[in-house]
């Protein structure tokens, strides 16, 4: 891309800003408190683009007037500098465009939304529901690492141990931007604590990450919510099963239920179960975007279609494989403690190398 062409782009991005700017000081903005949230984040996510585009306008200014230097000076030691200095700023240039070239990428607008990740059992019965465990475990770890906070919403325990269903609440800096990458089927390869010959079997467990719906993202009508209460079930003390903490919400016109009972206060379960049905009925439309970018990008199968395919975990071998970018590695026990990040971050790699070509093309 032609510097020209660079600047012509970023020169649009900065009137953008200096504009959003000056909305947000307006007083019909500051009123409408939907419209001040959405372009205050508009705004932020406008900065880094911003900053870049100083460091890359001083930088090609510099050229120029390096270049004029050298044109008209007559003192060798002076040319020399200036050739030094000229040298250093085009070798700088093309790793400042591709930094930018990344940046006008448009973000994925959810991506700093917290996020509600569901894990289920899936194939493979009471080894199915430890593997749910074991991933729950994982993540626990991960987002300790990240100092992130995640709150459980609802639990139904496996059998002979793990989960057959946990819905937990996940928030923090970026959350959705990073767990997006974890939707989909989680494959794992073992020998299961009941298998007495010793044999490998094969199990699965889902994961789904949904972007948390802000309170201005989903108009939730109360007469549109059916609210149920009934005594909660597992831990939490001798209270759990005598008083009537859990909530269950249905919402009338989609069928959509969501419940919650790890609270011992029902008001506490309620607000819970409030945000995970805002976000579900929010998610209906996401769902939509996905499925587009889904054909578009591998690396998003997991979050376009949430029945993928997308890693496999092989204790024998100690190895995993994540199926989008043929990924394997080697350091299992690793993983299993928490140590995604690497994963994650190579995955993304992948995306905005497909998106970069979206946007060149």
């Amino acid at each position: 891309m032609a510097n020209n062409m660079i600047l012509e782009r970023l020169e649009g991005v900065k009137a953008r800003f200096v504009e959003v700017g000056e909305l947000l000081t307006q007083q019909d903005v500051l009123s409408d408190m939907d419209r001040y949230v959405k372009l205050s984040r508009e705004y932020k996510d406008l900065q880094p683009i911003i900053e870049s585009y100083e460091k890359y306008k001083l930088a090609l200014e510099n050229i120029s007037s390096t270049k004029e230097l050298l044109s008209s000076e007559k003192d060798e030691e002076m040319r020399e500098m200036a050739k030094a200095e000229l040298d250093q700023l085009n070798a700088a240039i093309p790793e400042m465009e591709d930094e930018i070239k990344m940046l006008l990428i448009p973000a994925d607008p959810e991506d700093n939304k917290n996020a509600v990740m569901e894990i289920r059992a899936g194939t493979g019965g009471d080894e199915a529901s430890i593997f749910a465990g074991d991933l729950f475990r994982m993540y626990s770890k991960f987002f300790e690492l990240q100092g992130w906070k995640a709150e459980v919403n609802s639990v139904s325990e496996g059998t002979a141990g793990g989960y057959k269903e946990i819905v937990l609440s996940v928030s923090g800096q970026g959350v959705y931007g990073l767990l997006k990458y974890e939707s989909g089927v989680h494959r794992v390869q073992r020998v299961p604590q009941t298998e007495t010959q010793g044999r490998i079997h094969t199990s699965a467990a889902s994961v789904v990450v949904l972007p948390e719906a802000d309170e201005f993202d989903v108009d939730l009508k109360s007469e549109d919510i059916r609210k149920d209460t009934y005594c909660s079930s597992g831990p939490g003390g001798q209270s759990v099963n005598t008083t009537y903490s859990a909530i269950r919400l249905t919402h009338i016109p989609t069928g959509i239920v969501v419940t919650c009972q790890d609270e011992k206060s029902q008001i506490k379960n309620y607000d819970k179960a409030l945000k995970e049905l805002r976000t579900r009925l929010y998610n209906l439309e996401y769902q939509k975007y996905l499925d587009e970018v889904s054909h578009k990008r591998k690396t998003m199968v997991s979050t376009g279609d949430r029945s993928a395919k997308i890693r496999t975990y092989n204790y024998p071998q100690g190895r995993m494989t994540d199926h989008r970018i043929t990924l394997t590695m080697y350091n299992l026990p690793s993983i299993l403690d928490g140590n995604i990040l690497e994963i994650i971050e190579k995955l993304q790699m992948a995306e905005n190398t497909e998106r970069l070509k979206e946007s060149t093309n």
